[in-house]
């Protein structure tokens, strides 16, 4: 009983000071909580409990939820088909480099998934400091494909790792395949109805609204998704993704709601998330030969094809804001402990790796988010002096 007692204070004390800390440091709140979490795990006032690790896993899919809040599918559909093939080239890049990359060094096929993955998850924290900049706004769209890309096969990874290669692959796939097939007539279907009658959406989340029906709705929408995710045994991110996309795509006039319902995650359940993932490191692995040099070759690795892939978009965002995007696709935080963690369970990759990559993924977000700002920091002075 104690350890719990310890166990809930000091996540209510890393939640409230970490701010405080992020600001003093002058370094985003999210590594901070992480380091925080990984520190204060190693001294043994955090550490496994059931119900942690199940308001983790309910950060990480509300986290999930929130990025797909970011992503309007009305705007992504209008997306030219100009944009839409270089969004194709981008991950050809990606793919292509891994690939090649992992055949090179001799790493093994869990690499070629591992290294290109992208998640939004970062990239919605980031909006929400940075604001709604074109380069955010070219990174939602090309991320929130990407990502669905990474989902699907990350899935599908999921699937052989866990009963190879056989009928149970087989059946994840069609599962996968009729699930989207599913979500795709739905939206059609929504689309239709919200067009012949539009005030269903007034009448579902009223602009006049005293009992909450807006978060009561979209917490409905993201339990169902989840839910349904979890009788077809996929994967619980993609629901959750799905279900934040329904919010600004069925419900434009809503325009504070995924404000309104990022300001609670990223203040209660989204840090509770990130504290988990620091207690997970151990820092006595910070001693294993070859740790931190096999981190810092993987996140290299990682950032630099995402800076070259984004090259791709130097003609609609200019050279600074192609940078930009690239960096902000360079934080598959999520994603990559997720992965990393399901390849170590199946034997894909060792300890070693196993820690490099958790480390990689800390370090991607402290060095990327710092660089970040401080791009950002010289292109308003030149905004300014201009």
């Amino acid at each position: 009983m104690s350890d719990n007692i310890a166990l809930i204070i000091t996540i209510s004390l890393i939640i409230m000071f970490s701010p405080f800390v992020a600001k003093a440091l002058k370094l985003p709140t999210t590594p901070i909580e992480m380091i925080l979490g990984s520190i204060l795990g190693y001294i043994g006032f955090l550490h496994e409990e059931h119900l942690f690790d199940l308001v983790a896993e309910f950060g990480f899919l509300y986290l999930m939820f929130i990025a797909g809040t970011e992503i309007n599918l009305k705007n992504v559909l209008n997306t030219s088909a100009t944009i839409m093939k270089k969004v194709a080239i981008y991950l050809f890049f990606l793919y292509s480099f891994s690939i090649l990359f992992s055949i090179q060094f001799s790493l093994g096929k869990i690499f070629m998934v591992l290294l290109p993955l992208i998640s939004v998850g970062l990239v919605a924290a980031l909006a929400k400091e940075y604001g709604k900049t074109p380069w955010l706004s070219m990174s939602m769209t090309v991320g929130g494909i990407g990502e669905v890309v990474s989902i699907v096969i990350l899935t599908i990874t999921s699937a052989t790792l866990s009963s190879g290669v056989g009928l149970g692959l087989f059946q994840t796939i069609m599962a996968l395949i009729a699930f989207l097939l599913f979500m795709f007539l739905l939206f059609r279907f929504m689309q239709l109805i919200f067009w012949w009658f539009p005030k269903v959406s007034l009448a579902l989340m009223p602009h006049e609204d005293n009992k909450e029906q807006d978060i009561r709705l979209s917490m409905g929408i993201f339990f169902l998704l989840v839910g349904a995710m979890l009788y077809l045994h996929l994967e619980l991110a993609f629901g959750a993704f799905l279900a934040g996309i329904f919010i600004p795509t069925f419900f434009e006039h809503k325009h504070e709601l995924p404000e309104k319902l990022a300001s609670y995650g990223f203040g209660f359940l989204i840090p509770i998330f990130f504290i988990h993932i620091g207690s997970s490191f151990h820092l006595d692995a910070l001693f294993m030969d070859g740790l931190i040099a096999k981190a810092l070759i993987i996140t290299i690795v990682m950032v630099f094809m995402r800076l070259v892939a984004s090259l791709v978009f130097v003609r609609e965002l200019g050279i600074t804001d192609s940078i930009l995007m690239g960096l902000s696709h360079s934080m598959p935080l999520t994603l990559l402990i997720a992965m990393a963690t399901l390849a170590y369970s199946a034997h894909s990759i060792d300890t070693l790796h196993y820690y490099a990559f958790i480390l990689a993924a800390l370090f991607q977000v402290i060095s990327v988010m710092i660089v970040i700002k401080i791009i950002n920091i010289y292109k308003i002075k030149e905004e300014v002096s201009n």
